[in-house]
């Protein structure tokens, strides 16, 4: 296997940063290992809070906490001695109950900010989600003051928002050491890269099994995110949560800062495994309806597991989304250090190093 380790350039880190007690939430998720990686390459003492124990973790030095979100006072207790926590941890999908995505992405949320107040924890770093603002209609060039909508498509972005919601107005909230917490929270879109347990190996599920259709006319533009440059963004993040800071209660969209055509992006990720291209489509349209009738049935017959299609996965893979990077490199100074075109070569790597199935698989 390649060494996938947190590259120098990609870890966000002040020449003169003075090493800190850290907790990762989901540390050994893939978003979470990078981070972890950076932390620890510029000194951070870091501690990931899971619901299992990762041996990749373990030889790296970490100290694994673990729990699930849900376990109020576990989670609580995880918090104590901290500095700083990166809360990434969280539930995603199109399929499942609200009250599981309730519980643990938002009430989740709500136990790792009382950790937070009880234990004097001064800073709190949220791995939020672009999709807290999509309500289902094309977003270009978007910025932040784009507000939440009014309905939502699917529980995943409405229980993101909310958690979102409650730990930006949390913003300033003294805590048991009698100082301020500081909080702010990174949208990330579409993570991409090696070690990625989500996105790829999804699509060469749906592709190999026939499953996959391009969805409307393929011209949509899309905001994407090489991970490492998503977990810099962390350490950038963290370093600026201060008195004064504008970072402070605000939220950034985290990306390339180069849009792509959809369909033309995930034929890419396909042909890394020497996949062929998608053929077969489907109109927006058709795609909706087909969601909206999946979405029926298995609320009626109570089936848990994701469907084939839903409104809001329609709308994700046929309307545009991408964002503007302004405030994030004004206010952050995030920049992404790896290119598109370095962030394939490295992921093209990874996985001519691991056979296509063991990726599919894990």
């Amino acid at each position: 296997m390649s060494d996938s380790s947190a590259s120098p350039e990609a870890t966000a880190s002040p020449a003169d940063h003075t090493p800190e007690r850290v907790l990762v939430t989901g540390g050994g998720g893939f978003l979470g290992q990078y981070v972890v990686e950076q932390l620890i390459a510029r000194g951070d003492e870091v501690h990931s809070l899971s619901r299992k124990a990762y041996p990749e973790l373990d030889a790296l030095g970490v100290q694994q906490h673990q729990a699930d979100l849900t376990n109020r006072r576990a989670v609580i207790n995880a918090c104590e001695g901290m500095q700083a926590i990166h809360h990434i941890a969280a539930i995603a999908g199109i399929g499942g109950s609200w009250n599981t995505y309730y519980s643990i992405n938002t009430l989740g949320s709500q136990n790792i900010l009382a950790g937070c107040l009880q234990h004097g924890v001064d800073k709190l770093i949220y791995a939020s989600s672009p999709s807290v603002t999509f309500a289902g209609e094309d977003q270009e060039g978007i910025d932040e003051t784009t507000p939440y909508p009014e309905t939502w498509l699917a529980h995943y972005p409405h229980s993101k928002a909310m958690g979102e919601e409650v730990l930006l107005k949390a913003n300033g909230s003294y805590h048991a050491k009698d100082r301020p917490l500081w909080t702010c929270a990174l949208r990330p879109h579409l993570i991409w890269g090696p070690r990625d347990q989500h996105l790829f190996p999804r699509l060469l599920e749906r592709a190999r099994s026939g499953r996959l259709r391009q969805i409307g006319d393929g011209k949509n533009l899309i905001d994407t995110v090489y991970v490492e440059n998503a977990a810099a963004a962390h350490l950038l993040a963290s370093d600026r949560l201060y008195e004064g800071s504008p970072v402070c209660g605000s939220a950034y969209y985290i990306t390339q800062a180069e849009p792509v055509p959809c369909w033309k992006w995930i034929n890419t990720l396909l042909a890394v495994a020497n996949e062929p291209p998608i053929k077969k489509k489907i109109s927006a349209k058709a795609a909706y309806r087909l969601g909206a009738c999946f979405e029926k049935v298995y609320g009626l017959l109570g089936i848990q597991k994701e469907p084939p299609m839903t409104r809001f996965l329609a709308a994700q893979l046929s309307t545009a989304h991408y964002y503007d990077p302004t405030k994030a490199r004004e206010e952050l100074g995030y920049i992404p250090a790896i290119s598109t075109e370095e962030g394939l070569a490295r992921f093209k790597q990874w996985v001519s190093e691991n056979a296509p199935e063991q990726v599919a698989a894990s």
